[in-house]
């Protein structure tokens, strides 16, 4: 795909992943879940790969801080499991695995550096297992939407034109 047509589609990603996070999302203690980015990263994954994925995750981290609407936990987990879901497709090209980078990179390795995050800069004294467990719920929704998302629009065709340009 053209540089040109990774920048739209990111500029739209980022645009969607910014309004919906002033409104979707789901406040755990000093949590914000905020299940659209993570379809956002499976989408990212399979649709423009790893730069554009973390790109895209830490734009939308910044200005969601920038605005108010944020925290810094979103940095960690977003960025890492862009970046691992978007390894896991370009190297393998399964929907399901990149799922799982999701979900392992999010909920797992993000929410393990959100937690020493938030008690090294936050105060918090919030156990990792909150944080474990809502990183968790929030990326298995997210993920999980992303890849019944994909699989109805690929059916549709709406993604092969921009696959076809990827590859």
């Amino acid at each position: 795909m053209k540089h040109i047509h990774k920048m739209t589609l990111s500029g739209v990603f980022i645009a969607l992943g910014v309004v919906t996070g002033s409104i979707l999302y789901i406040p755990i203690g000093v949590i914000k879940a905020f299940p659209v980015q993570h379809v956002i990263n499976v989408l990212s994954a399979i649709l423009l790969g790893p730069f554009y994925a973390v790109a895209n995750a830490f734009l939308i981290s910044l200005i969601r801080n920038f605005t108010g609407v944020g925290s810094l936990l979103a940095f960690p987990g977003s960025m890492i499991g862009a970046w691992i879901a978007a390894s896991v497709y370009k190297k393998w090209k399964k929907v399901g695995l990149t799922f799982l980078g999701e979900w392992i990179g999010t909920g797992i390795v993000g929410a393990v550096i959100a937690s020493l995050m938030a008690k090294a800069f936050l105060g918090s004294t919030a156990p990792m297992s909150i944080f474990l467990m809502s990183f968790l719920a929030s990326s298995l929704v997210g993920a999980g939407i992303a890849v019944l998302l994909y699989g109805a629009l690929s059916k549709a065709g709406l993604f092969s034109a921009l696959e076809r340009k990827n590859t």
